[in-house]
């Protein structure tokens, strides 16, 4: 079993709250195993009775009747009648189709249509299952009828929502115990998708390819109702390559007309780069201004949500381990709760002949959580003198007493610069962000 202790310990705290539990997150990142087999276990050795643990499977054609939510709710019903507290796990929750109120209909229970008033859907079921106290109802869901991002929102305030991702570094390693260098050269390269871990590699890095495809493509133009495939795979491709670099909606617009002849205008776009974070396969990281307190719009950079799909995307053929270390931190530091984005801040300074010129510096994350908040720089290599000056230099700027880091792929032990900050390897920052 892959464990993923961090997600299990925010199901231990919300169990119980009075709200339906909805876990989000990317298609195949581990939602379905998370709940029916850790919680499930988990409940098990807490004393909880089988029979008082409910996994509905809607996705699975022998439970198609209750795909009807009145179907649905009187199943979990008639199962949940004693006062015991009842655990009911509903998996793939968005197979579950509206139907317009019987009341309506003469008793028949007809699919509701766009546009038909007092309707019943899933949410109504759930949400009337979480009013009964004996029931702690637990919900995933995410295909291209509704991603899983939309059925949270459909809960509105009314749920919780724990957002799940593929596995960390640090989850990865856990699991492989392997060397801390090796297990990191694997991770680098395959990344963390747990089904994809658990294969050779050959077969790995068909599986990541073909996730494109068969999933997240497919869900992606379907859902949103897309027509131009083309412009979605070139705009992935686009962010694959460009990881850590910033990006905005008619940069890329130009670069696939340049590269590919490709006509697509920037609203298109960004309406393409909204779907993939939707579906959490990308992430945004918004530009802070660390002088001036506020955000920057115009240019934001993307991560992918894991680095395996990153260079499946591109057929393992561009091994960037510069991007990759980046995106990687970008991923870890959002795994441990950090809200993540681009530090950036102008500075004024003198050139060669003596003029005053505006320089602008980047900090490449301010991760930020509570009332902690860390500068992190990534630095493949710190080979020379030169490149830590450089690496450095908005440090001394802001002359501020947050914590400042530079991660490196460097094997070095953990130091400090004369300034005080921090130097690290990417294994042990990894590994010890808490």
């Amino acid at each position: 079993m892959i464990a993923r202790p961090s997600y299990l310990e925010k199901l231990i705290r919300v169990k119980g709250n009075g709200f339906p539990k909805v876990i989000t997150g990317l298609r195949r990142c581990g939602k379905s195993y998370l709940l029916g087999v850790i919680f499930v276990d988990y409940l098990k050795t807490q004393g909880v009775d089988e029979k008082h643990i409910l996994v509905l499977e809607l996705d699975d054609a022998l439970n198609a009747k209750y795909r009807d939510p009145l179907n649905l709710l009187d199943y979990v019903i008639a199962r949940t009648e004693d006062e015991a507290t009842h655990y009911v796990i509903l998996d793939e929750v968005q197979e579950v189709y509206s139907i317009v109120n019987p009341e309506l209909t003469g008793g028949i229970h007809r699919k509701a249509k766009d546009g038909d008033e007092d309707i019943i859907s899933f949410v109504d079921v759930v949400l009337a299952l979480s009013r009964r106290r004996n029931i702690d109802v637990y919900v995933t869901g995410s295909n291209s009828r509704m991603l899983s991002n939309d059925v949270v929102t459909q809960f509105r305030d009314k749920a919780t929502n724990i957002k799940m991702a593929p596995l960390s570094f640090s989850e990865f390693h856990f699991y492989s115990g392997g060397s801390e260098e090796k297990d990191y050269a694997e991770y680098a390269l395959h990344g963390g998708m747990p089904l994809a871990v658990l294969k050779s590699r050959l077969d790995k890095e068909e599986y990541l390819k073909g996730l494109f495809q068969t999933t997240y493509f497919k869900d992606v133009l379907e859902h949103h109702h897309f027509r131009r495939s083309d412009v979605l795979e070139e705009t992935c491709n686009v962010v694959c390559q460009t990881i850590g670099q910033l990006q905005n909606a008619e940069r890329i617009a130009n670069r696939i007309r340049s590269a590919h002849r490709i006509q697509a205008t920037k609203e298109t776009i960004s309406d393409y780069l909204d779907a993939m974070k939707d579906a959490f396969l990308i992430a945004p990281a918004d530009r802070y201004d660390l002088k001036g307190g506020s955000l920057i719009g115009g240019s934001r950079k993307y991560y992918l949500a894991d680095v395996g799909l990153r260079n499946a995307r591109l057929s393992f053929a561009f091994p960037d381990q510069g991007q990759i270390m980046e995106n990687i931190i970008f991923n870890e530091l959002c795994y441990h709760g950090y809200s993540v984005s681009v530090g950036s801040f102008d500075s004024i300074e003198k050139d060669g002949g003596g003029n005053s010129v505006r320089k602008t510096y980047e900090v490449d994350f301010l991760a930020v959580k509570g009332g902690e908040s860390i500068y992190v720089q990534a630095c493949y290599s710190l080979s020379d003198a030169e490149t830590l000056s450089r690496e450095t230099r908005p440090y001394d700027l802001l002359r501020n007493s947050l914590r400042k880091v530079i991660v490196t792929k460097d094997p070095l032990p953990k130091s400090k610069t004369a300034n005080g900050y921090e130097i690290i390897g990417i294994t042990e920052f990894l590994l010890s962000i808490e």
